[in-house]
């Protein structure tokens, strides 16, 4: 039986004021469960990056509400929201952001300082989680010395070492060739997987659909479509995601009618 990690209920979002206001997202019913892969396919301007940031507890939803292992964000304040964040999240993103004057073991050990991990524990930590995504020969090797490959797995282990509940990755494989793009999506789909955590990958790449246990289709700020998937990564489809294959199904909303 899964477990609901981050749930969000009539979420909607609103940039501005009066009439130059914009309806970023529109009663946004989403679920993700632990031990799951949730892919979220949709154009450019749909609302991903928007929908990822308040699930993240990075902005707060206009309406609606957002609850992280059980804990109701509304409400909360700044210190409050960072603290979840801190014990329950992990981010993944397109271009890396590691610090280029730390080492991999540096940047990893970074996610253990911010939450008062320090010493040989916490280094212990950094080893077997860079060691988990293959790069236990590069603990001491500074971004400019790794592929972009490598790079994403240090962000990935850096993502991962405080063991939060839910991992969130905005197009982690866009700046990546095929081949690593592949390797990073096997490397986040064991982390479901495997340690049985809730994982949100944000993407344009349908090549990726195969490793996902579900794909929803966000469009004009509004969930349109989702579908389970028993695809592999090698056998994805293209097109119109409302071919995904028989389970697809339309998710209905007052904002799409």
């Amino acid at each position: 039986m899964t477990e609901s990690v981050i749930e969000a209920a009539n979420v909607g979002k609103s940039f501005g004021d009066g009439p130059a206001s914009v309806q970023a997202l529109k009663d946004v019913n989403l679920t993700l469960n632990g031990g799951e892969l949730t892919v979220l396919m949709g154009p450019s301007g749909s609302g991903k990056t928007t929908l990822l940031s308040i699930l993240g507890c990075m902005l707060a939803p206009t309406v609606g509400t957002v609850r992280i292992c059980g804990t109701t964000t509304s409400g909360a304040r700044p210190e409050q929201l960072a603290k979840i964040r801190r014990q329950h999240i992990g981010f993944v993103f397109q271009s890396y952001h590691l610090f280029s004057t730390l080492t991999s073991a540096e940047n990893v050990l970074l996610a253990l300082d911010v939450r008062g991990e320090r010493g040989p524990k916490a280094m212990a930590k950094t080893r077997d989680v860079l060691a988990s995504v293959g790069l236990a020969s590069k603990l001491e090797s500074f971004p400019r010395q790794l592929s972009g490959g490598e790079q994403q797995r240090v962000a990935i282990a850096r993502a991962i070492v405080a063991e939060p509940s839910a991992i969130l990755a905005d197009e982690p494989t866009a700046a990546l060739d095929a081949a690593n793009g592949q390797a990073t999506m096997a490397i986040l789909s064991a982390i479901a997987k495997e340690r049985g955590r809730a994982v949100l990958v944000v993407t344009h790449d349908p090549r990726l659909f195969g490793f996902a246990d579900r794909i929803v289709y966000i469009e004009d700020g509004a969930l349109r479509r989702e579908a389970s998937t028993s695809l592999g990564p090698a056998d994805t489809q293209r097109g119109d995601p409302s071919q995904w294959n028989a389970s697809s199904k339309a998710i209905s909303s007052s904002s799409s009618q």
